[in-house]
């Protein structure tokens, strides 16, 4: 197949594994999402160290294993690179590793896999009992009180979740068929945050429970229930989940974020390497404040704004609590560095950008987001034959791979080679500076002004957003 027959819409082959930058969740499957298969650099970019039992290699990323036993050795099993990004602030390109514990099996949109693996019932009832989470003022630690006190209070709201997955089953001829059973795929932790008198609820990372056919919590009395799905997003790696409210006796409560400075004193409180070291807790200072890491997601590439911590922060940390000398959570851990010769670089998404996320996850049970209805690539993961006669001027950019066409950007006028280099005037050079523009700037409803090259020639052309 060659670049001009993958950029016909029609195509029905595509055989990528592309997803479409800008699509709802879903329509981000299957042979919605296509893609031209674009011969693209190979960057070494480690995704994960998942706690799981088999080492499979998704979306152009290494998944490293590990026993479910957590044992320290593991010389066999060390982490693997593939498709590095960059780390902003940094002199050296780093691996950005999402500390996790599950397998993401396929390019899967947060929103249908919930539908396919969770019988769910009316969520919005639950809403209305439901408090808006706020991040509580810090206050100054009492004089009497002790850092161990604190640490064993806050660590009976911190919680393991096991991550449970459906196998396929493959026959003497290469057949495969789903399994009845549901096998455990990796373990990762959560943070109990609010209780009322039927349900609490968790908060933790996306990666920790996408794919789930079933999720087990175990508790800090060794109690063990099974949690439902309230809502996900995997763009800010973030997910809610409930439990019965009989189960929990303490919940955590947040801290404010933004009065974080570098030396202040963290604790990182989770299950690294499973179960065995359930509520492990590890000291250190915050790094940095307000770092910018490039990650991807099974809903695309996005720039995540984190804390950086040198508190230890392995494989099963993922979704546990960065707390506070108070005791309050300032942080979810989700990332980590992991490459050879590199040493205490954690990463933890700021409670004040993980509250609005979670308060919309349980009213909503996920994030609506505006919508264009195009597939993109970046420009410069495309040979130049392809670039329709851009002005040399132009090297940075966004070009259009497919229009959806029930969507605003087909009324609009936009259509497949088209190359987008501005949104109401800001510079875009890349799907992933797009996508962070389209949802942090405009709402839906807004007309946006794109600067278009067509054939060589600059366009604009105005785009009503939808959702």
């Amino acid at each position: 197949m060659n670049y001009k027959d993958e950029f016909n819409p029609e195509n029905e082959q595509n055989e990528t594994n592309s997803i479409d930058l800008t699509m709802p969740a879903s329509s981000q499957n299957g042979s919605d999402a296509e893609r031209p298969n674009l011969d693209k650099e190979t960057h070494d970019y480690n995704r994960a160290s998942y706690e799981t039992h088999h080492t499979q290699e998704t979306n152009d990323r290494e998944y490293t294993t590990a026993s479910h036993g957590g044992e320290a050795t593991r010389s066999k099993e060390e982490p693997k690179t593939s498709n590095k990004r960059n780390l902003k602030g940094f002199a050296s390109t780093l691996a950005a590793g999402v500390i996790g514990s599950v397998l993401t099996l396929t390019i899967l949109p947060h929103t249908d896999y919930m539908k396919n693996y969770f019988e769910k019932a009316d969520n919005q009832s639950a809403a209305t009992e439901v408090k808006a989470v706020t991040a509580q003022p810090t206050v100054a630690k009492t004089s009497g009180s002790s850092i161990a006190d604190t640490v064993e209070k806050v660590s009976k709201a911190i919680v393991g979740i096991e991550n449970y997955q459906k196998q396929q089953n493959s026959d003497f001829f290469g057949n495969s068929s789903p399994s009845s059973q549901s096998v455990e795929t990796g373990s990762g932790s959560g943070v109990i945050f609010q209780k009322n008198n039927n349900d609490a609820y968790i908060v933790t990372n996306n990666h920790v429970v996408e794919g789930a056919s079933k999720l087990e919590i175990s508790l800090y009395n060794g109690e063990k229930t099974k949690a439902e799905v309230v809502g996900t997003d995997a763009l800010t790696d973030l997910a809610v989940l409930k439990i019965d409210a009989k189960y929990v006796n303490a919940t955590a409560s947040f801290g404010d974020s933004s009065t974080l400075r570098p030396g202040d004193q963290v604790y990182a409180i989770g299950n690294p390497l499973g179960l065995d070291l359930s509520r492990t807790v590890t000291q250190g200072i915050i790094s940095a404040t307000n770092r910018s890491i490039a990650v991807d997601t099974s809903a695309g590439s996005w720039d995540t704004n984190v804390i950086q911590t040198d508190a230890a922060i392995n494989p099963g940390n993922s979704g546990g609590a960065l707390i506070n000398s108070q005791g309050q959570v300032i942080g979810i851990n989700s990332l980590k560095i992991s490459e050879n010769g590199v040493e205490g670089l954690g990463f933890a998404i700021p409670s004040n950008d993980a509250i609005p996320i979670v308060n919309q996850l349980i009213k909503n049970g996920k994030i609506e987001r505006p919508y264009i209805g195009i597939g993109l690539e970046d420009l410069d993961q495309i040979p130049q034959i392809y670039w329709q006669n851009l002005p040399s001027s132009v090297q940075k950019g966004v070009m259009i791979t497919q229009v959806d066409p029930h969507s605003a950007a087909l009324s609009s006028g936009l259509e497949v080679k088209d190359v987008i280099v501005s949104m109401n005037g800001t510079k875009i050079g890349s799907s992933s500076e797009l996508r962070k523009y389209l949802y942090t700037k405009v709402n839906v409803g807004d007309t946006v002004k794109f600067g278009v090259y067509r054939n060589g020639k600059l366009k604009t052309i105005d785009v009503k957003l939808s959702k």
